[in-house]
């Protein structure tokens, strides 16, 4: 049997904070961090409307080479690596996958994403592509990918290669464990350990905004509130006072 780990995971709570701030302002709030490399570009979310968040299992794909991986599909299927990452699956948890931006490997198909969905997983973040779409969209999974093919993995050039390990994901490392918070503008990698920081900076932020775009609704300049001017400082805490934040 393989041997694979599992990841630590966050609090929930600090989940749910990042999820609802959001990809867009997580991205902005992590480059005035100092981080500038968050966000997974390829993959894109394929059935609109969908928010997910939760710690990364990853997944890696390497280019086939026969003498390493030789075997059908189903000859011995516990050597398919892709399914090991999905035993891990917890209520929340984000699988994130290397596939190399492949455009012919399906990584996963109906009954590797309907067992994901029945282990209570958040969502996939795949650098490549999926297949059994006519039956998967039936699933309503959150789903950021490059596209849909007929094939599977291994019918083409690729074999997976490893299970929680670091990846490179959409120009992005991924450390196993890291929370990815995904929405229609794309996927983002939160680091851990500056998660509790992100999530103060953006609240400061999202704070002002909400005041800024009470004002440029009402016709502001927008050189007086976006971004906030000092000379508007003023007027922003007694906004706050009024408003009893």
């Amino acid at each position: 049997m393989i041997q694979t780990q599992d990841i630590k995971r966050p609090p929930q709570d600090v989940v749910d904070r990042l999820r609802a701030i959001g990809a867009a302002t997580l991205t902005g709030t992590l480059n005035r961090m100092g981080i500038r490399n968050v966000h997974i570009t390829g993959p894109v979310a394929w059935n609109k409307g969908k928010v997910a968040a939760g710690p990364a299992l990853t997944l890696k794909f390497m280019p086939k080479r026969e003498d390493l991986y030789g075997d059908g599909e189903y000859l011995d299927p516990e050597k398919q690596l892709h399914r090991h990452v999905l035993y891990h699956v917890k209520p929340g948890d984000m699988v994130v996958v290397d596939a190399r931006a492949d455009m012919r490997a399906g990584v996963f198909g109906e009954m590797m994403l309907t067992y994901f969905k029945g282990r209570g997983g958040a969502g996939l973040v795949i650098d490549g592509c999926i297949r059994d779409w006519p039956n998967a969209k039936d699933l309503d999974l959150a789903l950021w990918i490059r596209g849909v093919t007929p094939n599977f993995h291994t019918q083409v050039e690729l074999m997976p290669f490893a299970v929680n390990e670091p990846i490179a994901v959409g120009g992005v490392t991924v450390m196993p464990g890291d929370i990815i918070v995904a929405d229609d503008d794309g996927a983002v990698v939160v680091p851990v350990t500056l998660a509790e920081r992100a999530i103060d900076e953006a609240n400061k932020h999202h704070e002002w905004e909400d005041f800024s775009r009470e004002m440029l609704s009402q016709g502001g300049d927008l050189r007086r509130y976006y971004p906030l001017h000092d000379d508007a400082r003023g007027e922003y805490e007694a906004w706050k006072k009024a408003k009893g934040r």
